[in-house]
């Protein structure tokens, strides 16, 4: 039998470029995370002093439809850019160390632009290497399906190399996307969202619990990475903020707030595979979707994996994950983020993650639970309190409608005052549990209760001290005949319309008649 060689199809080129990811956006998270790994090995041989030396410049330029990454790295030695910039998967980086490792995702624009542009220059070396991949090009051959070329033919036939004089001190990487097709790309302020969790940067500043994230990091001999990124010459910062809005940005209201954060470890026979952190609020509401760091998220070298929904399926209830801000920093080397590095590859590792980090995710579950049932329980008692300090007012400002009116209030008195105790007897009940399950149960019941729960008991039914009682008391203009029309009227008025309508109805017509 005759040997028959192996021939890889022109489509594997669009399997791996065109069509690996659904959100465009990805591809500057990938030229991030290859200028992070060359900023990392700069800082390994010397060439830079630490990561905060290393810079990456993103530049998107609407007017020409263009994107630019820029680092100041390593560079690639000219005589080893070919091989690195057009082979498919044939990266020589360590999985196990490095962010970016299967060679693919620096072609990743090719789907969003007619030219892909490399850029770089190596320190030593009095030239800079251009290598140019013609998209437009690409997408024609791709297309045509009367002929059926080999990939690295079509790969040799859509780039170009060439060389230009440079400094011998440069060392930099600069890619350039021209002709972007894809509008979402160019929107300057939706891509610095994206990068803002996406990419492996520093906290915001006005986020005042970051000091104790790097502690605990420190604590595990962890280190954050983080880069000086820029978008057009602004910094990019993580967006976590100590604020719980809703609304818009010409409209946000803040409706919670950050009160701490807390840590959890995952451990598997004595090895750490990952750690987090959470926020810890009142848990009013799940966070709209205008608090941009809202949800668990889940990182790898500070690289967020995925979306804010990486780990909805670990939660008892997809919403779960929103009530918080916070992250999963993954550190086992067999935790290997898959292509589209939206998620691990499975294995033995990933299993045992899963199920411990499920366990975490059920106390985080319980806990704004907790939080529920207690503000609950103080409703119910600040509603009797409420409710209590009407009647007085009423009963002596003379602000009932008729005998009737002060029955119902009596009965209501009654009701409210019973779940008021069991709400009582409720709290002090969650207050034991908080004291027996953890921290940030005390905080939370710390924050929702606020202060010391009135004595109910106490609070007894306002007396009848000879005082007007009805509104029709102090219109001394009426005969008592006409006080007892106009109360049955305001008692009318009472049972149709809503009780702030009704005040003020009443309110209007005792005016007219004193």
């Amino acid at each position: 039998m005759a040997d028959t060689k192996t021939k890889i199809g022109k489509d594997v080129i669009e399997s791996l470029t065109l069509g690996m990811y659904e959100d465009a956006r990805f591809i500057f998270r990938e030229y991030i995370q290859n200028s992070a790994d060359q900023i990392d090995k700069a800082v390994e041989t010397g060439l830079l002093d630490s990561l905060s030396d290393g810079k990456i410049e993103i530049e998107i330029n609407l007017a020409n439809k263009s994107i630019s990454v820029f680092d100041n790295a390593t560079g690639i030695p000219s005589e080893n850019v070919e091989a690195t910039l057009k082979d498919i998967a044939q990266s020589k980086k360590d999985r196990t160390k490095n962010k970016g490792f299967r060679g693919i995702g620096r072609l990743g624009g090719l789907a969003y632009c007619n030219k892909l542009i490399f850029e770089t220059s190596f320190s030593g070396e009095p030239i800079k290497s251009i290598l140019i991949w013609d998209a437009q090009k690409l997408k024609a051959i791709i297309n045509n399906r009367a002929t059926k070329e080999e990939a690295t033919q079509v790969i040799d036939e859509v780039t170009e190399i060439t060389t230009e004089a440079e400094s011998n001190e440069s060392h930099y990487f600069k890619v350039t996307l021209l002709g972007i097709s894809n509008e979402s790309l160019l929107n300057t302020e939706n891509i610095y969202r994206y990068l803002s969790m996406v990419s492996p940067v520093a906290y915001n500043k006005g986020f005042i619990y970051k000091s104790e994230i790097y502690k605990k990091a420190m604590a595990l001999n962890f280190t954050i990475d983080e880069y000086p990124i820029y978008l057009n010459n602004n910094q990019v910062f993580k967006s976590y903020t100590t604020s719980i809005y809703q609304g818009d940005n010409g409209n946000r209201k803040k409706i919670d707030e950050v009160y701490d954060v807390d840590f959890y470890e995952i451990e598997h026979k004595n090895k750490l595979l990952a750690w987090g952190w959470y926020s810890i609020s009142k848990f009013e509401k799940v966070m709209p979707a205008t608090n941009i760091a809202r949800g668990i998220r889940l990182r790898k070298g500070n690289i967020q994996i995925g979306l804010e929904d990486a780990l909805v399926k670990l939660f008892k209830e997809t919403r779960g994950t929103n009530y918080f801000f916070g992250e999963v920093h993954v550190v086992s080397p067999e935790l290997i983020p898959n292509a589209r590095r939206d998620y691990f590859l499975g294995n033995e590792t990933l299993n045992h993650f899963e199920k411990l980090i499920k366990q975490r995710f059920s106390e985080l579950h319980k806990l704004y639970y907790f939080s529920s049932k207690v503000r609950n329980e103080k409703k119910k008692i600040d509603d009797f309190i409420d409710f209590s300090e009407e009647f007085k007012k009423k009963s002596v400002a003379g602000g009932f409608t008729n005998n009737k009116e002060i029955k119902q209030y009596e009965e209501k008195f009654e009701v409210k005052k019973e779940k008021a105790e069991k709400a009582k007897i409720e709290l002090n009940k969650a207050k034991r549990k908080a004291d027996e399950t953890s921290v940030a149960h005390q905080k939370v019941l710390e924050k929702v209760v606020a202060k010391e729960t009135p004595k109910i008991e106490a609070i007894a039914i306002p007396k009848d001290n000879g005082k007007s009682k009805f509104i029709t008391d102090n219109i001394s203009s009426l005969s008592r005949k006409d006080k007892k029309l106009v109360s049955r009227i305001f008692g009318v008025i009472d049972n149709v319309l809503p009780k702030e309508l009704a005040g003020i109805l009443k309110e209007k017509i005792k005016e007219e008649l004193e």
